[in-house]
């Protein structure tokens, strides 16, 4: 079976049609484009809008895993698994000593808003070599994804 292979390149200037030939010559096809431009008076991103699980270095302005929140993901995917009620799920979690990214205690209806976070890491979850050991009985914590 044939892997996909995927490659990022910046562009330092326009892009030109001599550089779509060639890499099309060696077997590779436009899949998108990213435009940007400057804009004036450009808003911030809100740290509220830094997704449950990521946050975002001051410095660069990068998202990165924030490791609490991403062993919150997988404690709640794990009670999620195991088919807790909310009320449950929170009660356990909030007994393991975690809490919300504003420091309150979980309730039904917090974990009941994480499901789209969890659908949408889901299947990185999955995957992850933690979530193996995990399931394995093997509670190893990784920093790693």
């Amino acid at each position: 079976m044939k892997k996909t292979e995927r490659v990022r390149q910046q562009l330092t200037g326009p892009l030109q049609d001599s550089d779509l030939k060639q890499n099309t010559e060696k077997g590779w096809k436009v899949v998108a484009i990213e435009w940007e431009r400057e804009v004036d008076g450009a808003e911030e991103r809100l740290p509220g809008d830094v997704p449950f699980g990521l946050q975002l270095l001051s410095d660069t302005k990068q998202l990165v895993d924030d490791p609490d929140e991403r062993e919150i993901l997988f404690e709640l995917m794990e009670l999620m698994v195991e088919e807790g009620s909310y009320a449950r799920i929170a009660d356990e979690i909030n007994r393991r000593g975690f809490r919300t990214r504003d420091g309150s205690r979980w309730t039904p209806v917090s974990v009941f808003e994480m499901l789209p976070r969890l659908i949408e890491v889901g299947p990185h979850v999955f995957r992850s070599a933690e979530w193996e050991k995990r399931r394995r009985g093997t509670a190893v914590r990784d920093t790693a994804v």
